[in-house]
């Protein structure tokens, strides 16, 4: 029935009102980007040129902010996840790379703290094998985690 209601909905082209309505509601639930707004929002058939006037309209009043979705972002992934995996998002949302610098910029230390806990949750000792070392190795690498950083976390000693 759902499938039915949603498309019977993206087949009618919604008003202004019904557009911000549905636009407030996705950003009541979490930061989007404003290209994963504009996307979502173009689903429901508006015409273009009312989603870019909603858009800069939600921008202008600050409803719509790249740096509170990369702060979000940095404060719930960041904790598991390494730089290169959150610019990866990040980039994938449509966030420009000056907003991504500024939320990655210094935050080195943080990094590899947030590699040494994911470290020490998953394994808690240090590897005593090469084929230990380099399983370590691919499994901070596929968090996202920088080389420097995951022999840096591999070097401590217990």
């Amino acid at each position: 029935m759902t499938g039915l209601r949603k498309h019977a909905e993206a087949a009618v082209a919604l008003s202004s009102t019904e557009l911000k309505a549905r636009a407030f509601r996705f950003l009541a639930r979490r930061e989007h980007s404003r290209l994963e707004l504009q996307r979502k929002l173009a689903r429901f058939g508006a015409p273009e040129a009312d989603i870019e006037a909603l858009l800069d309209q939600l921008q202008a009043s600050g409803k719509l902010s790249e740096v509170r979705l990369v702060e979000q972002t940095l404060a719930i992934r960041g904790k598991r996840f390494g730089h290169r995996k959150l610019e990866q998002e990040l980039r994938a949302k449509g966030v420009s790379e000056a907003q991504i610098n500024a939320g990655l910029h210094g935050s080195k230390e943080q990094e590899l703290q947030a590699a040494t806990a994911v470290w020490q949750r998953k394994f808690g000792q240090l590897p005593n094998s090469l084929q230990e070392k380099a399983r370590q190795v691919r499994f901070l690498q596929n968090r996202g985690f920088t080389l420097d950083v995951i022999y840096k976390v591999l070097s401590i000693k217990d």
